[in-house]
């Protein structure tokens, strides 16, 4: 999918917003959500999306969501930080299928970086176990 690609109702990030798939939550308000990725490249891999946004990437959001969704970013980063004490994170976003955007409604990886671990391709293992996950969630809920 390009650059150009028109938004899809029902990409998997509008079924979690609408509740048609489940999702570990990490923070949400009436424009933002925030959860954890099954399918992680470290503990405590997070996605946070905007709600109302019908953006495929960056170039599509207007600038007050756009403030909304770095906001949001942040706050769960430093929660991240806080709570699971990486070595570092990386914040991440992909803009088009060349550039390795596999969801086409506008996200933000918090991706947690630890010493001595090499970060997993993502979803190359497969789905996370639920129950860590949702551990792993609880201690960033925690920070938040």
């Amino acid at each position: 999918m390009s650059l150009e690609t028109n938004y899809d109702p029902d990409n998997i990030f509008a079924k979690i917003i609408r509740g048609d798939i489940p999702s570990t939550k990490l923070y949400e308000t009436d424009d933002i959500l925030s959860f954890i990725d099954a399918f992680p490249q470290s503990q405590g891999h997070c996605l946070v999306i905007h709600k109302k946004a019908t953006a495929t990437n960056f170039f599509d959001i207007d600038a007050a969501k756009l403030a909304a969704l770095t906001v949001a970013t942040q706050k769960i980063a430093r929660a991240v930080k806080d709570s699971l004490k990486p070595a570092g994170i990386r914040i991440a976003q992909f803009n088009g299928a060349l550039a390795g955007q596999t969801v086409f409604h506008l996200h933000f990886h918090i991706i947690p970086v630890y010493e001595g671990q090499e970060l997993e391709r993502h979803a190359a293992g497969g789905q996370a176990n639920a129950e860590e996950l949702a551990a792993t969630a609880a201690k960033i809920r925690a920070a938040l």
